[in-house]
């Protein structure tokens, strides 16, 4: 499983799903399970992109939830999330080619490390203000 902050587990039974929303019979199933995933790795790593959303053209599935992908560079990617990892199946928004062989990464942190210099620049500044942040506390 992909490590994110997020576990969905934790979420209230009424985090606000409406009757009418893609979550109607998530109850006793797992069929969203990987769409629950990407929503965490979104919400994650969101701060340090241009744009990144669940799409909602592809399909997903118990195995697969796909995720695009706007780089700060303004460079777009199709992300496909399964039990194997994250890995760029397109470059554009919603789109899968079958010709990419490229190769599964075990977090969306080193995708975007691998893909994105603006990416590991802000993602590395946010890090360090965390850690100053823990210094003061832990001084005070």
């Amino acid at each position: 499983r992909m490590e994110t902050d997020c576990n969905p587990m934790e979420l209230p039974n009424n985090a606000g799903f409406e009757e009418d929303s893609d979550y109607r019979d998530f109850e006793g199933t797992d069929v969203k399970d990987m769409r629950l995933e990407a929503e965490a790795v979104v919400n994650d790593v969101l701060f340090a992109v241009s744009n990144m959303f669940v799409s909602k053209t592809l399909p997903c599935a118990e195995d697969v939830a796909y995720i695009n992908v706007e780089t700060r560079e303004r460079n777009r990617y199709c992300l496909e999330l399964t039990e194997a990892g994250l890995r760029v199946v397109a470059y554009d928004f919603d789109q899968t080619d079958d010709r990419l062989q490229t190769p599964y990464h075990e977090t969306v942190y080193s995708l975007l490390d691998s893909l994105s210099p603006a990416y590991r620049e802000v993602f590395g500044n946010a890090l360090l203000q965390r850690l100053e942040a823990l210094k003061k506390d832990s001084q005070s």
